[in-house]
Order: C-alpha cells, then structure tokens, then sequence
C-alpha cells in the first residue's frame, strides 16, 4: 500500500514551510500566484489529495448535504436535484443523493446513514407510506437543520418548500368546468401527503363552488403510477357509457398520460368525449398526443429555494433557526388533451 501524499511531502520537494504549502492549496491571497501555481501543479504530479475527514473534525463540518428523494425516476424530481446541486456547489458544499422507493423503513434506514455520514444538512421529500417523522430526531437533538420539499410533515423544527397545491388544484378543475365538464373523476395520492391531500381539497372546492356534487365514485387514490393510470383507465371502460366521467384530473403526469394513452386504444376521443389534465409538466405531457394540460411545478426553482435555504441556516445559528414555508408559483398550462370549447 502506498502512502497518501501529505502536504509534508510537498513542502518537501518544493522547499517551502508546511504552512505555506496548506495556504497555497487553498489559493491564499497572501501567496505570491505564481507559488500558488507552482504548489498545485506539484500537487497534482505528486497525486496529494486533501484530507476532507481531517478538515471536518477541525471545522466541525462536513461540506455535505444529504438528500433523501422518493425516487429519480421522475422528470420534477431530476429538475429538483439539479436547482439543489447548482446551489450547493457554489457555496462548497457536496452532495450526498438517496432514495426511499416510496418505502418508510427505507427511507429511516436512508436518514440514519445520513446522520451517521456526519450530514451538515437535510434536504428531503417524503416517503409515500411515512406516517411519522420519529427517523428525523437525531438532527432536530443535534440542531442539524433539516428542510422538506414537495411533501412535508407538519412541525415546528423544520422548514418546507412547496406550492400552492390546493390553488394549483382548484384552477385545473375550474379550468375543466369552463370546457363543460361535470363529471370529473380526480385519480389522487396518499392523503397522508400534504400535496395529495392539498389537491384533493383544490379539486372539491371547485365543485362545490359550481354547483357540482361531490362524487365518492369518482375519486380513486393510488401510488399514481403507469400501471394506476391503465387501471383507472380499465375501470373507466367498465362503466356504462352514460355513467363514465366527461373529465379526467390526475395528481401527476405519468398516471394521466397511460389513462389517456388506454383510453384511446379502446377507441375513447380526448378531449371530446373525456378530458385529461395532470400535473407537474413532466416532459412525457408536451410528447403525447394530444399534448397534456398540465400544472408547472417549477422543480429547479423548488431545488434551488431548498438548498439556498438549508445553507442559509447552515451559514447562521441552526439553534434558531425558525419555521418557514416557502410557497412557490405554479402555473396552469393549457394544452389540446382539455381544450373542448374553443377559446
């Protein structure tokens, strides 16, 4: 086994005093650029690589955001990631990127190895079946400031970064009234997620501000998945002609593209005979045919406010650090899958 480069070694070859070796590898202003220059080039051939364990037990920090996402494979979630990771790298800081697959114990085991791993931060969207937020106590005892994003728990230690879900909601609806929809089938989330819970109270008080009952049979919660859009598309096939819903509100894009996609393999016109919308503007809804009507959840801008606020209290007193909600814009996009009336 070779011996790791120190900067002991360096000084060495270059006959210059260990601590001003240290300064040259961070770029100093008070080291002539050319030393700099010629103490990184050294570095480099002599394979020195910085000792970040060493330098966190001095600081006391890691430089290290964790990150525990429901899954990646997802057109928002990747935006998200990347509004993070911009953020994150021009303030120095690393990332470290995990999934729970929308599973509870994954994500407590994801949490632990993160507080293990000495995380300055976290950053993290909530499993589908996390019912309680006990896995995160280890950072509030700690003071390790922890944000969620997208879907959050209500608490007092913590800071979230989300939209207005239940305005987004009610606009789509709103929006499918106005087309001449009045049976509209809402394919919904977990309620125990604040933003499925959100959408599910936007998509009632659209109804019940037109005149419109609310109907039970109507409502179908899943993991909004490919395989829930094509079985709520089954379902809807079922039905007689004249009981079958005259619209079709999804909680993401992927469920209502492969509910409208079934659909229309069975000979169903979209939108004349159902209209379709979802929500998030994953680039699946501007592809398929007709284009989806969608909700712009701006992920990058999500990512972004996410991490600049982690950092912000990093940067601060994390003892202090207060309760915030940041509530970002999303717009309603109207594209062909619901335009029945024209406008």
């Amino acid at each position: 086994m070779h011996k790791d480069v120190t900067i002991y070694d360096l000084a060495r070859e270059l006959h210059l005093s260990p601590a001003t070796v240290s300064r040259g590898l961070k770029k100093s202003s008070v080291i002539n650029k050319h030393t700099v220059q010629r103490i990184i080039d050294k570095a480099e051939e002599m394979g020195y690589r910085h000792n970040n364990y060493a330098s966190s037990l001095r600081n006391k920090r890691t430089q290290t955001i964790g990150i525990i996402v429901p899954r990646l494979n997802s057109y928002f979630m990747t935006s998200v990631l990347a509004g993070i990771e911009d953020t994150a790298s021009k303030e120095g800081y690393n990332i470290i990127i995990s999934q729970s697959l929308e599973k509870k114990e994954l994500e407590k085991s994801n949490a632990h190895t993160m507080f293990i791993k000495r995380v300055d931060g976290l950053l993290i969207s909530l499993a589908y079946d996390t019912t309680d937020i006990a896995h995160l106590q280890p950072f509030f005892n700690k003071h390790i400031p922890v944000v969620f994003f997208d879907r959050s728990f209500p608490t007092d230690q913590t800071t979230c970064v989300v939209i207005n879900n239940h305005d987004a909601a009610y606009k789509v609806v709103k929006h499918l009234i106005e087309q001449g929809c009045k049976r509209i089938m809402h394919l919904g989330g977990n309620l125990m997620r604040d933003v499925y819970a959100d959408r599910l109270k936007g998509y009632r008080l659209a109804l019940e501000e037109n005149g419109i009952a609310y109907n039970d049979s109507l409502v179908h919660t899943c993991k909004l998945g490919e395989q829930d859009g094509i079985d709520a598309a089954d379902f809807i096939l079922s039905l007689p002609p004249d009981e079958r819903p005259d619209a079709v509100f999804c909680a993401n894009d992927t469920s209502a593209v492969y509910c409208m996609s079934r659909l229309k393999a069975h000979g169903i016109q979209i939108p004349a005979e159902i209209a379709f919308a979802g929500f998030n503007n994953d680039a699946l809804s501007r592809v398929v045919e007709p284009k989806l009507t969608t909700i712009d959840y701006p992920g990058y801008n999500v990512g972004v406010a996410a991490a600049a606020g982690l950092i912000n209290s990093l940067k601060g007193d994390a003892t202090t650090m207060k309760t915030t909600k940041i509530v970002l814009h999303a717009a309603l996009l109207i594209r062909d899958s619901s335009k029945r009336l024209k406008l």
